[in-house]
């Protein structure tokens, strides 16, 4: 069922044309041989409800591009020239473990734990850095156009651009092998940002908004979303950017989120 809220939220994106991830400029739209879809699929996004279950301290000085929770470890990727590191988190205590910083030159984006391989994007580079867990870099592969986001079903790499196309790349190379056009509510949702995969569905940030919309990866229709404008950290917190970071425990199924430069790292509840 449509909402006011449901809405408001689309409106909202509607007028977000600037396609950034941190202060930027226009993102290029990808270029791919395959589609889910030519044309989209309309289906009204559910609202769901949520809850804070616990609160984390986090490092005002992690401007959080990408976040991922594996084995046990909170990992982090961050972004601004001369301060984009990847890093683990002590969750109990907040403290940051850097463990690969890269060249002051590249602006650090989302990350990617695939198959004992870390995969770090840069926003306008067109490099996307891969390490072992100890940090070391293994490779440096190429693409085209922004790097926003990651995430991975165990097989497949899904890529943000800050477009409505996110792209299913080669774990290898980095080059597309298809595409997903993402819609809400039939018409097409740009700014996609970090991604996270969740009990089968894609999870993704939406820039400069405090929304988070479930994506289906097959249809590319947005089934669902959350908004959580009450995690706002700016009202207390000079340095906060927009929300930005889903991270899920498989184990456990907790879901993390946090946003850039935030004093806090959150555990919520999603009630559907």
């Amino acid at each position: 069922m449509r909402t006011r809220k449901t809405i408001t939220i689309f409106v909202l994106l509607t007028l977000f044309t600037l396609g950034a991830c941190g202060s930027k400029g226009g993102s290029k739209r990808a270029d791919s041989d395959t589609s889910n879809s030519s044309q989209p699929t309309k289906q009204y996004a559910e609202q769901w409800s949520w809850r804070v279950v616990k609160e984390y301290p986090h490092s005002t000085n992690s401007y959080t591009q990408g976040l991922q929770f594996v084995d046990g470890e909170m990992w982090e990727g961050t972004g601004q020239h001369g301060e984009s590191h990847l890093q683990r988190i002590d969750l109990a205590t907040g403290k940051v473990d850097i463990v690969a910083s890269l060249p002051a030159k590249e602006f650090g984006e989302g990350i990617l734990l695939y198959k004992e391989r870390i995969y770090q994007l840069t926003w306008l580079s067109e490099v996307a850095h891969v390490y072992n867990r100890e940090g070391e870099e293994l490779n440096t592969l190429h693409f085209e156009g922004e790097g926003w986001g990651l995430t991975s079903d165990g097989e497949t790499i899904y890529m943000s651009d800050g477009t409505s196309t996110l792209r299913c790349v080669n774990p290898d190379t980095f080059k597309p092998e298809r595409s997903i056009f993402v819609t809400l509510d039939g018409h097409p949702l740009d700014l996609l940002n970090e991604l996270e995969w969740i009990e089968g569905k894609i999870w993704a940030n939406v820039y400069m908004t405090s929304s988070i919309v479930v994506i289906n990866p097959t249809t590319g229709v947005v089934e669902a979303f959350l908004d959580l404008p009450e995690l706002d950290n700016s009202k207390h917190n000079p340095k906060a950017d927009v929300l930005n970071g889903i991270a899920y425990d498989k184990a456990t199924g907790r879901i993390y989120v946090t946003g850039k430069n935030w004093d806090k790292l959150y555990e919520i509840e999603v009630i559907k």
